[in-house]
């Protein structure tokens, strides 16, 4: 029987396989070529928006600018897919360095050759709402007290950021030990838990805010900023991340390695923190950088409405504030860089978030 299959086998052996199709001619170059054209275009743009239209009217400057940020980004989408293939996602990387500069640049503010951001006896020969010049000493521009806009910004971003930060810690600490053991043990201890969550839930965030900030008292130094307003933004983030935690643990305690150390003798502590922690943990980390986005914007919030730190330190929300509708109609780049800062700071907090949710928690990102 085996001989009887040699034929066979030898003739599947020289049986000529199908030619396949001639690889399709590669796209890299006229990626590359797209994306230096795209780029020369964004740049002359840039120049003629920012340099050669300087002191034009921000009606016709504005949409030339504009134009030049887009054909930036197109350079960048059409570069990086000719070298790393079509899932490159710019806006992503984008996203990812702008952070990434900014943590560094407050990290290493007071080594960076900034202007004056808050010592206004200092500015009293500067000229006050500078308009911005990027080859100047001032290229984001000055207030009305002849502050640099950049420095500002800066400095307020470390604000932001450490109370943001310092908000989310607690949050998770707290709302995500809280959240496990509810949707770990049930019973009672769910049920109270989930009233007090959808109580405090339906309250309003910023009516809440407020309340505790005039409770706590409005902060003079940073420090204190951040422990006083990171704590208010902990009280509002905490139920969200109780929910998220209790629906990961409720999705986590029915399955096979949790019932095996249940059925082995585990006791629950063990079964909360070597089991179930673990694959709760990266869902809820995902969570974060949307978080931290959502409590940037409260943070701000409250500085606009004089909660949180006064002028002359620096926040961009009370950067914001100092654009009354005269200052809008006469030096509208006092309100709009700092709002500029906070708007790239949240977008790209949101599209590091989606892709970070992508990777540790796909089930809720398809939601």
């Amino acid at each position: 029987m085996v001989a009887s299959n040699l034929p066979v086998l030898e003739s599947l052996e020289t049986t000529p396989s199908v030619p396949s199709l001639p690889p399709a001619p590669s796209s890299r170059p006229v990626g590359l070529i797209q994306g230096l054209g795209f780029a020369v275009v964004g740049a002359a743009l840039a120049y003629l928006g920012l340099v050669t239209m300087g002191h034009v009217q921000g009606i016709f400057k504005v949409p030339v600018v504009l134009a030049s940020v887009a054909a930036l980004f197109l350079a960048c989408d059409r570069a990086g897919k000719a070298i790393w293939g079509r899932w490159f996602d710019p806006g992503f990387w984008l996203s990812l360095s702008w952070l990434v500069l900014l943590i560094v640049a407050t990290t290493i503010a007071d080594l960076l050759p900034l202007g004056n951001y808050r010592d206004t006896t200092k500015t009293i020969s500067a000229v006050g709402n500078a308009p911005p010049n990027l080859f100047s000493s001032h290229p984001l521009g000055t207030n009305n007290f002849g502050l640099d806009l950049l420095a500002r910004c800066i400095y307020a971003a470390r604000v932001s950021l450490l109370t943001a930060t310092f908000a989310v810690v607690m949050s998770i600490i707290i709302g995500g030990t809280i959240g496990m053991f509810a949707g770990y043990y049930r019973g009672w201890l769910d049920t109270i838990v989930g009233v007090l969550t959808d109580s405090v839930l339906a309250f309003p965030a910023l009516i809440m805010l407020i309340a505790i900030a005039a409770v706590l008292g409005v902060p003079k130094t940073v420090p204190t900023a951040i422990l006083k307003e990171g704590g208010a933004l902990a009280v509002v983030g905490i139920p969200t991340m109780v929910r998220l935690a209790r629906a990961n643990t409720l999705a986590f305690a029915q399955r096979e390695f949790v019932l095996t150390s249940r059925a082995m003798g585990a006791k629950n502590r063990r079964i909360i923190f070597k089991e179930l922690l673990p694959n709760v943990v990266l869902p809820i980390i995902s969570y974060t950088f949307i978080v931290v986005a959502v409590l940037i914007v409260a943070e701000g919030s409250l500085a606009f409405l004089g909660l949180g730190l006064q002028q002359p330190i620096p926040t961009w929300g009370n950067m914001i504030a100092e654009g009354t509708l005269t200052v809008l109609r006469q030096h509208p780049f006092i309100p709009l860089v700092p709002g500029a800062f906070m708007f790239l700071t949240v977008f790209s907090f949101n599209r590091v978030g989606e892709r970070a949710r992508n990777l540790w928690d796909p089930r809720e990102a398809k939601v």
